[in-house]
């Protein structure tokens, strides 16, 4: 298609990606209008625990006791500089925050889409706008992306400025400054300060370190009663993010508490199974890193950090993003298209919810309803093997 229009006048060529960017959002408009048209109850529930917990800054509440409104009552889980990033949605309207919020998720992910499919945008040529716009409305419908414009999530922010913290060939800020950022309104990010140092960038890590303990800092400074009860209990209490066991957990700890239903699942054995993937995953990553391989690198430390944390809900894997991205690289692979459209077509589906309800069946056995309700993380391991296999992509070579 590069070729066709290469003697396209520019006038025409720039005609057809505005075109093709206003389909995208024509895409993209039905989810947008469906979830901010919900029950008021069910609507951006996420985004009202962040505005809760800027709101308790502002009235000098304590910020791990106030609840949102019935029927939901969610607390705020976040570190304590994540309330004051929320106080500006405080000031504002409910309504208002919610129409807000839309470009936070959507613009993060034009931004993580512009990083992980760079090889297939730059062989697109004149036909980058058009291709480019194909690939925003395609990933604006995986089902992570879909949830997370449901509840109004935070996380296409933070894994725009990991994604772009480390795959941006110059940044114009001290590399890993946004990693850290990124790691001090959520913890998670915090697996880009590891691959930072074993992919040999070592001041970009102390530089993710420090911004982090940085922002940490200031907010106890600003906080210092909510950040002590966040550090000293909060942090532990992971039931306050919900049912650990449920389905929407796809982490590795979460397979495990719903294998070992109705009992607990030994705390030893998560953290050995934990540690292993770490171990394991992260050689992955340094090896690809040391390969010039920097996207697929990036994609595994994004799947380690959803496996690897005790609760993932279904919208984290929203880092799939990345690694279809960079599984398909420029294209030119068969076998690397196969992969990324079968990865495309599993986070489209529902498939995690297909096996809550196989469940209780009695044609079909437990153990494949198990299967399938942990189709996610199931995925997010295979990915990682596949990652660490794959031949590095390069230019395709004419047969003789």
């Amino acid at each position: 298609m590069a070729g066709q229009v290469a003697g396209w006048p520019t006038r025409a060529v720039t005609a057809l990606g505005v075109l093709a960017w206003v389909a995208a959002l024509a895409a993209v408009a039905p989810l947008v209008r469906g979830y901010l048209t919900s029950a008021p109850d069910q609507r951006m529930v996420d985004l009202a625990v962040y505005r809760t917990g800027g709101l308790s800054v502002l009235q000098g509440q304590p910020i791990y006791t106030i609840l949102t409104q019935p029927p939901q009552l969610l607390p705020f889980t976040y570190p304590p500089a994540a309330a004051l990033f929320a106080v500006p949605l405080a000031l504002m309207p409910w309504a208002a925050a919610q129409l807000v919020w839309v470009p936070f998720i959507y613009g993060p992910l034009a931004v993580v889409i512009w990083f992980a499919f760079a090889p297939l945008l730059r062989r697109a040529g004149r036909m980058r706008a058009v291709v480019f716009a194909v690939l925003f409305a395609a990933c604006a419908y995986l089902f992570p992306l879909r949830d997370e414009m449901r509840f109004g999530q935070v996380d296409m922010v933070l894994l725009a400025m990991a994604v772009a913290d480390c795959a941006a060939v110059a940044p114009r800020w001290p590399r890993g400054a946004l990693v850290g950022l990124a790691t001090a309104i959520k913890l998670v990010p915090g697996v880009f300060i590891v691959y930072l140092w074993l992919s040999g960038r070592r001041r970009a890590a102390v530089t993710a370190a420090v911004a982090a303990l940085t922002w940490t800092v200031g907010a106890w400074l600003v906080l210092p009663r909510d950040s002590m009860t966040y550090w000293t209990s909060v942090i532990f209490q992971s039931g306050r993010l919900g049912s650990n066991s449920g389905t929407s957990n796809q982490s590795l700890r979460g397979m495990l508490l719903r294998e070992f239903l109705p009992g607990q699942a030994p705390g030893a054995l998560w953290a050995a199974v934990a540690l292993a993937v770490a171990v394991a995953g992260f050689a992955v990553a340094r090896r690809l890193a040391r390969q010039s391989r920097e996207m697929e690198a990036i994609a595994v430390t994004a799947l380690l950090g959803v496996l690897l944390s005790p609760v993932s809900w279904i919208h984290h894997f929203l880092v799939v993003v990345v690694v279809i991205g960079a599984i398909l690289a420029d294209g030119r692979s068969p076998r690397r298209v196969a992969i990324a459209a079968v990865t495309a077509v599993c986070f489209a589906l529902t498939i995690p919810w297909w096996g809550q309800s196989l469940l209780g069946q009695h044609d079909v056995p437990d153990l494949v309803a198990r299967i399938v309700e942990d189709a996610f993380g199931i995925a997010a391991l295979a990915l990682l093997v596949i990652l660490a296999r794959l031949r590095a992509p390069g230019p395709r070579v004419p047969s003789s």
